[in-house]
């Protein structure tokens, strides 16, 4: 590890916004531990970086399952002995039906990735980052558009990811005296392979089925970057960065 290297890393790694992410951080000179449940779309991340001169490292891991983010983080921690920013970005979705369809089985598997996935996580950061010198650090939760509100029929994704902004706050009020910055970026209707459904129509409270407007996903790379770049006595608590067209603004 070089003097000046920036340690970060970046759960749900292999696709989407951690992807995307990923390639802006490196870009910036960050290394990347890559986290993601899948290999091989982390090792084609990986590989994007590194032909681009970055530095990345990919890490299988199942980030609802404690003992595959320790593993995560120790590797981290014995690599590069620091941690100078987590994006907690892996998340995932149930089938869009109503609530009383909704089985246990989904509603919990969306609960252990997006909400306790993140908690866990941020735990280990804690244990790294408030023991290393410089102390201190950065964490950032992806919240999303549903953070705010809901879609139809989206009740396990809009749970968790309004208990993530909680997370978030609790994040950034006990990070304090760690030197430990939280902050939380607000998504919508970025293109992914999650959003392309956006792309066809997606239901709308009226009942109606409407194609919405998207944006380049590279945008979301940019704001982590910029977030990331601050020195950590100065913090983007929230930042929501989405589509300008999109049917969020007038929602209700």
């Amino acid at each position: 590890m070089t003097k000046n290297e920036k340690i970060a890393i970046v759960t749900g790694a292999g696709s989407g916004v951690g992807k995307a992410s990923s390639i802006a951080l490196a870009a910036g000179g960050w290394t990347i531990m890559l986290a993601g449940r899948r290999q091989k779309p982390l090792e084609e991340t990986a590989l994007t970086i590194e032909a681009a001169g970055g530095k990345a490292i990919a890490i299988p891991t199942d980030t609802a399952d404690p003992l595959s983010v320790k593993e995560l983080f120790k590797k981290t921690q014995i690599d590069f002995g620091r941690l100078d920013l987590l994006f907690n970005n892996a998340g995932t979705n149930a089938p869009g039906v109503s609530l009383e369809e909704l089985t246990y089985e989904q509603w919990i598997n969306v609960v252990n990735v997006n909400l306790t996935g993140v908690f866990l996580c941020t735990q280990e950061a804690f244990k790294i980052m408030k023991d290393q010198s410089p102390m201190g650090g950065r964490i950032i939760n992806n919240g999303s558009i549903s953070a705010h509100v809901p879609r139809p029929g989206s009740a396990p994704y809009t749970a968790t990811k309004h208990a993530v902004t909680g997370l978030t706050r609790s994040t950034s009020l006990d990070g304090r005296k760690y030197d430990i910055a939280c902050g939380q970026i607000d998504i919508g209707n970025a293109l992914t392979e999650m959003a392309a459904r956006m792309t066809k129509g997606v239901p709308q409270a009226n009942g109606s089925t409407e194609i919405e407007p998207v944006m380049d996903v590279s945008n979301v790379g940019k704001t982590v970057v910029h977030m990331a770049s601050l020195p950590t006595d100065a913090n983007i608590q929230f930042v929501t960065v989405m589509a300008t067209k999109m049917p969020f603004i007038g929602r209700g």
